[in-house]
């Protein structure tokens, strides 16, 4: 992002996301791909969507058993107070954060993702 002070655009790094990985369905990393290429943003802010929906719900239906098996590794960032809700709502239900992460998927509000160009604004200082 981008800071303007004294008339002047510095660049800056957001302080507000964090840096996660976790292990997801490649199945479901493909079909977030072509969902933010069609969107014209990012996996990282359509999983955030995601998240916030997800936890205004407050309950969540998981069936552990049925768990996808081609998990892979998947690096993104994240507001950290999401994440950290997140990880909460996780443990309070008994849930890998992982697992979390793939319902979450349902739970996208296209309409209200950011757009790509979200981490090049500028805000005032």
């Amino acid at each position: 992002m981008w800071k303007l002070i004294n008339g002047r655009l510095i660049q800056t790094i957001d302080e507000s996301r964090s840096e996660y990985k976790t292990r997801i369905s490649s199945e479901l990393i493909n079909e977030l791909k072509i969902m933010a290429e069609q969107n014209n943003t990012h996996i990282g802010y359509l999983l955030e969507n995601g998240f916030e929906n997800i936890l205004k719900e407050g309950t969540i239906i998981f069936d552990k058993k049925k768990r996808p098996k081609d998990r892979v590794e998947f690096r993104t960032t994240c507001d950290k107070e999401i994440l950290d809700k997140l990880r909460l709502f996780a443990k309070s239900n008994s849930l890998n954060l992982n697992d979390v992460i793939e319902a979450s998927f349902s739970f996208i509000n296209i309409s209200e993702v950011k757009n790509a160009n979200w981490r090049y604004r500028i805000e005032l200082n």
